[in-house]
């Protein structure tokens, strides 16, 4: 895997045994940490967008404020599809606190 911790993209091998992961590859701790992250629990900031009611556009795009488990991206793509929101939004408005159960807020990303 291409690591992108750092602007270095270095190429990693990750091994994963009953003592652990070993990463190779790296040049920093932060592609060591990052191998370890993918291959035992990978995340993803998720970017959608929901419907907006007397805005001027129909929809507004958001983001995840954090990285959620790749296992709930499609429990939290199925809750975004059942929000709309009424305008104004501004940028970093919380469209909601708690996406899914998955303890990360969805964020507006534009204005109307």
């Amino acid at each position: 895997m291409i690591c992108i911790r750092c602007h270095m993209g270095c190429r990693l091998s990750v091994t994963q045994d009953e003592n652990g992961c070993t990463v190779t590859g790296n040049t920093c701790p932060r592609g060591r940490e990052y191998g370890i992250q993918e291959m035992t629990c990978p995340t993803r900031v998720v970017t959608s967008s929901v419907r907006v009611e007397n805005g001027r556009r129909p929809v507004c795009s958001v983001k995840t404020a954090a990285a959620v488990p790749k296992a709930d991206i499609p429990a939290v793509l199925a809750a975004i599809r059942t929000i709309s929101i009424s305008a104004p939004i501004a940028i970093g408005d919380v469209i909601c606190a708690d996406v899914a159960g998955t303890g990360a807020a969805l964020v507006a990303t534009a204005n109307d």
